[in-house]
């Protein structure tokens, strides 16, 4: 069954948020690489500060997570904790509906 993801947290100062996009921008070049077809992801960056993760993963539990297992994304986790404020929000959602044309 698919999963669908959906991780928000904030970060402590604005150089933190910075150096979480770098970061998360990693990894989204080795995925662009990598061309992974199990997993769809986005990441938005708020206004405030936090990061809203979004991810559907079309594989099995017990399978490699394609994001996850990148050497890029065990890079942006190296000091997420210290780039925190406070803690991960992640839950497990259900797709109501998608329309998606060109995301820029």
């Amino acid at each position: 069954m698919p999963k669908r993801l959906v991780t928000r947290y904030a970060t402590k100062s604005p150089e933190d948020a910075d150096e979480n996009q770098r970061r998360i921008e990693g990894v989204f070049a080795e995925l662009a690489e990598t061309r992974p077809g199990t997993v769809s992801y986005l990441v938005f960056r708020l206004e405030d500060g936090s990061f809203l993760h979004v991810s559907f993963h079309n594989h099995g539990d017990y399978e490699v997570n394609p994001i996850a297992s990148t050497a890029s994304f065990a890079h942006f986790q190296d000091g997420h904790a210290d780039r925190r404020a406070g803690g991960v929000d992640q839950q497990t959602a259900t797709l109501v509906g998608a329309y998606i044309t060109t995301i820029d």
